[in-house]
């Protein structure tokens, strides 16, 4: 990561390098595409490690974080983010060499390199940005956790999903509470053990992806059209919504308990800036002023 020093850099010129994914940030969007094609976007440590940083950086730089639509230095701060592949496929799941690779790593080799892979997940799942797959050919294994963590998923038609893990004797276990917690218990059991290729209209029946596109060109439609639609919510609370659907995931309390926590949550949005902002121009009659709607 580049340091800003005394002076302020441009957004831009603060992004992670990176070799193995290629990183588009224009207004509010940042569009990221992997970039192993010549292995179907396989994951590897390093292509795992770049998407790791990028995504941190968008979690740090967002408008949500920042509270703000602007940075110190008078650009817009992301509010979207695109992950898609480049070429045939979205993603063909982990690298075929390096797991073959991890039979002759030990225990702690393999413990680190899952919780690097958790750690993608993890920050995908959280990222306050609105996150956005765009999908087509095949999405196994990985790839399939990397959907299971973003918010709207658009797929081509014909593309396949897996979980294909237990087709070589291991568990989609680190993937696992994302896939779960995207499809619920009963889908998610019964795709773990089958590992078989589900394609584009089951995906959407069981809820792993939220559309369909014929084609390239109306894959790119959808896109503009959820991003028109995102940009018109406030960048702030839409992190928010994903902490508050984390409070009802994770709760342990009663009832009583969780209708005190939504009271508490509902006035204090009320009373801040965004919330202040949104009811002052309904009444108003005008557009707040995140509603950076570009149709």
């Amino acid at each position: 990561m580049v340091s800003l020093g005394c002076e302020l850099m441009k957004l831009v010129e603060t992004l992670p390098k990176c070799d193995l994914i290629e990183v588009k940030l224009e207004k509010y969007i940042l569009e990221i595409s992997l970039n192993r094609t010549d292995v179907y976007n396989a994951l590897n440590p390093e292509l795992i490690q770049q998407l790791i940083d990028i995504f941190s950086w968008a979690a740090k730089n967002s408008a949500a974080t920042a509270n703000s639509l602007i940075s110190d230095s008078g650009e817009m701060l992301p509010r979207v983010i695109i992950l898609k592949g480049n070429g045939k496929h979205f993603c063909a799941g982990a690298d075929i060499n390096w797991m073959k690779n991890s039979g002759e790593a030990t225990f702690e080799e393999n413990e680190k390199d899952a919780t690097r892979l958790d750690e993608l997940f993890y920050g995908i799942w959280s990222n306050p940005c609105f996150t956005i797959g765009l999908v087509k050919g095949v999405a196994l294994g990985g790839g399939a956790g990397l959907i299971a963590c973003l918010d709207h998923v658009i797929a081509i038609d014909g593309s396949k999903i897996s979980m294909s893990e237990i087709k070589l004797g291991i568990l989609p276990a680190v993937i696992g509470p994302y896939v779960h917690k995207k499809l619920g218990s009963a889908q998610f059991r019964r795709l773990a053990m089958l590992g078989t290729r589900i394609n584009s209209d089951e995906a959407l029946r069981i809820g792993f992806i939220n559309e369909i596109a014929k084609d390239e060109n109306e894959l790119d439609l959808f896109s503009k059209r959820i991003i028109s639609e995102i940009l018109t919510s406030a960048p702030s609370t839409v992190e928010q919504a994903k902490l508050l659907c984390k409070s009802f995931d994770d709760w342990n309390g009663n009832m009583k308990e969780l209708r005190d926590y939504t009271i508490k949550t509902t006035s204090v949005m009320r009373g801040g800036k965004e919330g202040q902002e949104g009811l002052g121009a309904f009444i108003e009659r005008r557009k707040p002023n995140w509603h950076t709607n570009e149709e």
